[in-house]
């Protein structure tokens, strides 16, 4: 038998909803790798942001005392990515501005401080584990009622990760923060959310899409039949740049590290797994028969509790937390979508950024209606400011990676810090 398998789960999160999901869910970790052939040791990464929602630090270390003895927890702290900014500049032969670039706290950089943590562990695989999902899929029963089905998530992930460089899941439950909406006079026209949403849209987002998901079940996706039996066929497949991978239930092979390359965002924005995925070319990537619950507006983690609703409710516009999770949700779009377009469409990028800005100067005010406690508004200005900057973000984007490389070419070395 050979050394145990070095599995690491990584957490980046600024809401406290990450204690929950370890504390009700680490026994279950636990039974799916107890009879691995080589054995597995689990290492349990969290990185958290004290600033998303102005959260006290101790919020995040209220793990059951049992937790720590069955699994490791490194908890990476701000200081501690201050302290590897240090080694990295001093070892490396980094600049200020590029380990900046590769370490700190936001969604992709946050990402890329856990794989280089992970790294230091000698982990061989690390599973990107979101705080607003759970190990569980939802099927449709007789009379619509849901049926519950808890998911394997690392099992299924080790026994394909292996033979590929990556791993990905699928997800089910709420796919996007965008919440349900009656159309109408008394609402809004569909034809003036379609133009909203196409103004904001990016390879996940799309009005085909919300459309869909609003014309049934109330908004949520169901899992498949198929996939959580296990009849589905993994499917092996080089990822390109109109294959997009999301970022929670995605494992990377950190022993193939040169198909590993990094995340990135503009500055305050999404699309960290968008601009990954654009660098996948050669990657073999391999889709895994599990899924994740995405409880994007966290309605439902009584789920973790094994309390599992039997039907779905409409999300309701006069809940606060709804329209601010969209608002969020849609700043944060808005702010990659011109880097997107510029990679994607360099050639028409003029003409489809100024579309982009014509329809969400036609219906933002309309959109900004429906919730009088957020301001919209503000997305115009945002636009503005990251279309004029898209060719510094672009910039950034590749260096980014060009500092990545190079620390991965040390540490493939044997140069450890």
């Amino acid at each position: 038998m050979g050394k145990p398998v070095e599995f690491g789960i990584g957490f980046l999160t600024g809401r406290t909803n990450i204690c929950n999901i370890i504390n009700y869910c680490y026994k279950d970790m636990i039974e799916q790798v107890k009879d691995y052939p080589e054995g597995v040791n689990l290492t349990i990464f969290i990185l958290y942001d004290l600033e998303y929602q102005h959260t006290k630090r101790e919020e995040f270390y209220k793990l059951k005392d049992d937790v720590y003895k069955k699994i490791q927890i490194k908890y990476i702290t701000p200081e501690d990515i201050e302290e590897e900014k240090k080694i990295l500049k001093s070892r490396y032969n980094l600049t200020k501005n590029e380990v900046n670039l590769i370490l700190g706290t936001g969604y992709a950089k946050a990402r890329n401080a856990i794989m280089y943590f992970a790294l230091k562990r000698k982990i061989d695989y690390l599973l990107f584990w979101d705080d607003d999902e759970y190990p569980y899929a939802n099927l449709k029963g007789e009379g619509n009622e849901i049926i519950w089905k808890k998911q394997d998530n690392i099992l299924e992930h080790l026994k394909a990760i292996e033979y590929s460089d990556i791993t990905v899941g699928h997800r089910c439950g709420n796919m996007s923060p965008v919440p349900y909406i009656e159309f109408g006079e008394d609402s809004i026209k569909e034809q003036d959310f379609k133009e909203y949403i196409d103004a904001v849209s990016n390879e996940a987002v799309s009005w085909d899409l919300i459309k869909k998901n609003m014309n049934k079940d109330n908004g949520m996706t169901f899992a498949e039949r198929d996939i959580t039996d296990g009849k589905d066929k993994i499917v092996l497949k080089n990822i390109g740049i109109e294959n997009w991978l999301l970022g929670s239930g995605i494992c990377l092979n950190l022993t193939h590290l040169d198909k590993i390359p990094a995340y990135y965002n503009p500055p305050f924005a999404r699309g960290e797994d968008t601009f990954f995925s654009t660098l996948l070319t050669k990657a073999n990537v391999v889709k895994v028969p599990t899924y994740h619950f995405h409880d994007s507006f966290l309605k439902y983690t009584g789920i973790l509790k094994g309390k599992c609703p039997k039907r779905f409710e409409k999300l309701s516009l006069d809940d606060s937390s709804v329209g601010e999770r969209f608002l969020k949700a849609s700043i944060g779009w808005i702010k990659y979508k011109p880097l997107l377009m510029y990679i994607m469409q360099r050639n028409t990028y003029l003409r489809d950024i100024q579309i982009a800005k014509e329809k969400l100067k036609n219906s933002i005010e309309k959109v900004n209606k429906m919730f009088p406690e957020q301001d919209f508004l503000c997305l115009v200005d945002e636009l503005e400011k990251y279309s004029e900057n898209v060719q510094d973000h672009y910039k950034e984007y590749l260096r980014t990676n060009d500092v990545w490389n190079r620390i991965k070419v040390q540490i493939q070395e044997g140069i450890k810090p």
